[in-house]
């Protein structure tokens, strides 16, 4: 039996716990959050035996040997870190950290004795996403020559105009962080690095500390170019659609609803035709009667952590993934701020090849 620590206890109430309770190897110990009443609560709630009024404590139980993190990414790194020195395996949330300079801390933490790290990137593991995949590794639409990503919703935290990490590009949020972090994953999932980009963020015309809005243009080292628009501030917004156009056909990946998670659909044409046609793709066994969309994708990450954990090998995506990630966002930041297209550069990871 592997006995989980989980740090947060919004995120990890309603994905984590569910999430790691899927696997039978697993049994989740104890929970930290900022208030000790509070999250004693929710551990007496949830059947979670001891409950943290802050992560430090969590770590020095001996009996924990894997800790998964959901906090603001400006506190990630320290927990991360930690929790490695005290040799338990982590689960972490993207983004992985705040700044680049403490995503490079933290690979080469991750480094150190082999340590099993992992990033939860959530949505390559929804049946849809990797039938798409599959279809354009087998070539259905021939030679890619343009990605078309349009992501158009409004949460909670900017409908209400909080301040929270969420909207402060400063703690490592904003849509940039919050939610264009799981693009700069996904895009070179599907497609393969990214060598150059262009990018241009923005905040709410009346207050400028909420920035909501991610515009990204990209290349490949093919030559085949891409494009992401991401707001977070669209009422009643169009969701989550991925266009892949190629030399010889077009797939499309597209979720209209406001559901994360549930609601994607796999469409595909190849020349001659005339209109996109459905791609069939069967249910997801683990979403089935599960109160939150995120569960089911989660459940598989969980799975391949303790199968890592288990056989004492390498997890994926791992932090070497997430630390790209982490690369790419700062080079949006960077091309923001100089107002030119920046190239790739990825010094620290090939430092530790």
């Amino acid at each position: 039996m592997i006995r989980l620590g989980i740090v947060g206890t919004n995120y990890g109430r309603n994905v984590l716990i569910p999430a790691f309770r899927n696997d039978p190897r697993c049994l989740v110990l104890a929970l930290a959050g900022t208030d000790q009443a509070r999250t004693a609560e929710i551990a007496r709630a949830s059947g979670i035996p001891v409950a943290f009024g802050n992560w430090e404590d969590l770590l020095k139980r001996a009996d924990i040997d894997a800790v998964a993190i959901a906090t603001p990414p400006v506190v990630q790194p320290m927990i991360a870190i930690r929790a490695f020195e005290r040799d338990k395996a982590v689960l972490i949330e993207k983004p992985m950290s705040a700044n680049l300079a403490d995503a490079a801390e933290m690979l080469r933490a991750s480094r150190v004795g082999e340590q099993i790290g992992m990033i939860d990137f959530n949505f390559a593991e929804l049946p849809t996403w990797r039938k798409a995949r599959e279809m354009l590794h087998a070539g259905a639409i021939g030679q890619l020559r343009h990605i078309f990503i349009n992501w158009n919703f409004e949460n909670r935290t900017t409908e209400l105009r909080l301040r929270h990490w969420k909207t402060s590009a400063a703690d490592g949020g904003g849509t940039l962080g919050n939610i264009a972090s799981h693009a700069m994953y996904y895009i070179e999932w599907f497609c393969g690095p990214i060598n150059e980009l262009t990018a241009r963020l923005s905040s709410l015309p009346d207050d400028p500390e909420l920035e909501v809005n991610v515009l990204v243009t990209f290349s490949f080292p093919s030559g085949a170019s891409g494009s992401l628009t991401i707001s977070s501030a669209s009422f009643l917004g169009s969701g989550h659609r991925l266009e892949f156009y190629g030399e010889d056909g077009t797939l499309v990946l597209a979720n209209p609803t406001t559901d994360y998670m549930r609601g994607f659909a796999v469409q595909h044409a190849r020349r001659p035709a005339a209109a996109l046609q459905a791609v069939p793709v069967d249910p997801d066994p683990l979403d089935e009667g599960a109160p939150d969309g995120r569960i089911a994708p989660v459940s598989r990450l969980a799975s391949r952590f303790l199968d890592a954990i288990e056989r004492r090998g390498p997890a994926s995506p791992g932090f070497a993934e997430g630390y790209r990630a982490q690369v790419l966002l700062d080079a949006v930041r960077r091309s923001h701020d100089s107002k030119s297209a920046v190239k790739i550069d990825d010094p620290v990871a090939s430092e530790l090849r």
